[in-house]
């Protein structure tokens, strides 16, 4: 008898694998959400930028690029909670969150 495990499935994409137009579009949207005003503009802003990239956007509402010093790739629920924010914003919405797997490798602290 086999048995089943359930793992909770990650949304993930690769900012590398993006062409050079999706690249742009998704770092464009990215400096909007850092600047929107309201949370239904920062919700609107980060819809368009998981549709720029073919992702479906996770029920937070929140995605980031890893901002990791190894330069990972990876676009991620922010809100994921094995994500790790390695500094808080100042001032703006977006602070610097380390995805899952990097946290996992090699957990990063603000300098």
């Amino acid at each position: 008898m086999a048995v089943m495990t359930h793992a909770s499935a990650r949304l993930e994409a690769d900012y590398y694998a993006l062409t050079k137009a999706q690249q742009q579009d998704f770092q464009r949207l990215m400096e909007e959400a850092d600047e929107a005003g309201t949370t239904d503009h920062f919700l609107d802003v980060m819809r368009r930028a998981a549709r720029a990239i073919g992702m479906p956007l996770p029920a937070s509402g929140d995605i980031r690029r890893c901002a990791c010093s190894c330069v990972c790739g990876c676009i991620f629920d922010a809100e994921d909670p094995d994500a790790h924010v390695i500094e808080q914003s100042k001032g703006f919405n977006l602070g610097r969150v380390q995805c899952p797997t990097c946290t996992d490798r090699h957990r990063e602290t603000a300098d």
